[in-house]
């Protein structure tokens, strides 16, 4: 089956008061894990992709797994360009053959934020590509971005519907308590801010950060209108744990196939995990 578009998949979801998880592809290893928990939770899925992932993989790659998972499994896969920076990079993803891409350009000004992702919008949308744009500021670190949780700012509903209404995104990151990478302190969502958001427009709202969130708070922002749910870190986190448990138990082991392994057994047991947790096993 060929990488698709997010709009294959995302429309059910809000309807289906499901989610449908975001993983980001850092390796071979995180695309197999994250393939693997799929196919055996017969779910579709999202490879996120940041500038910074790409830059370590490389495009010619990056796509190239993604196909060969799509392949493979057969199931509705989206290949997504996570925190695009500019127009540049987010063409350059989508020539190569991306599915989809997300325009972030929450950190200039509203309207330059309006205009540009229509921007991004126009091209994509007339190659059958869909976008994810975002407005207000999530907290936390990922790669290149880092945003000091005492300055992000929550994203105000009218601007929301306003920003949707004017860009014609196919689904929108907005900022509602959640933060990139693990949480320190305590988790704090404005799931009214969702729900007024998601009242008023088609398309489903994306929450970044998902690592570290309770449950129960995961189970609440779907039913209130989240219907993608972007997981990294539990992912990196598991996968380091296990290559350290491996080694610390044989500080011989060389060969990383020996390490690599563990390691993708422990991330293909989050994902699963996640999967079920957004109600999403049996919806490819």
């Amino acid at each position: 089956m060929p990488l698709v578009s997010m709009s294959e998949f995302l429309p059910q979801a809000k309807a289906g008061k499901y989610a449908v998880g975001q993983f980001n592809m850092n390796n071979l290893e995180f695309a197999q894990a994250i393939t693997d928990a799929a196919i055996e939770e017969n779910s579709p899925f999202i490879f996120g992709v940041s500038e910074g992932a790409l830059k370590y993989m490389g495009m010619e790659y990056t796509v190239a797994i993604a196909k060969a998972a799509a392949e493979k499994s057969g199931l509705p896969i989206a290949l997504h360009l996570d925190h695009g920076s500019n127009f540049d990079i987010a063409m350059k993803c989508i020539r190569a053959g991306f599915s989809s891409v997300m325009f972030d350009g929450s950190h200039h000004s509203f309207e330059d934020n309006i205009r540009l992702t229509k921007e991004v919008v126009k091209a994509a949308h007339a190659m059958g590509v869909s976008v994810e744009g975002e407005l207000g500021t999530i907290g936390g670190v990922e790669d290149d971005l880092s945003v000091d949780e005492a300055d992000a700012s929550l994203a105000k509903p009218e601007e929301a519907i306003r920003f949707y209404e004017e860009t014609g995104v196919d689904c929108l990151a907005i900022a509602v308590g959640t933060a990139h990478g693990m949480y320190k302190g305590e988790v704090k969502i404005h799931f009214d801010i969702i729900k007024e958001v998601v009242a008023a427009i088609p398309v489903p709202i994306v929450l970044h950060g998902g690592s570290g969130v309770p449950d129960e708070m995961i189970r609440e922002a779907i039913q209130s209108g989240a219907g993608k749910i972007n997981v990294n870190t539990e992912n990196q986190v598991a996968c380091t744990e296990a290559i350290r448990a491996v080694l610390a138990k044989d500080g011989q082991v060389f060969d990383p196939r020996k390490y690599l392994t563990p390691a993708r057994n422990a991330m293909k047991a989050v994902v699963q995990e996640k999967i079920r947790l957004f109600g999403s096993s049996n919806k490819a």
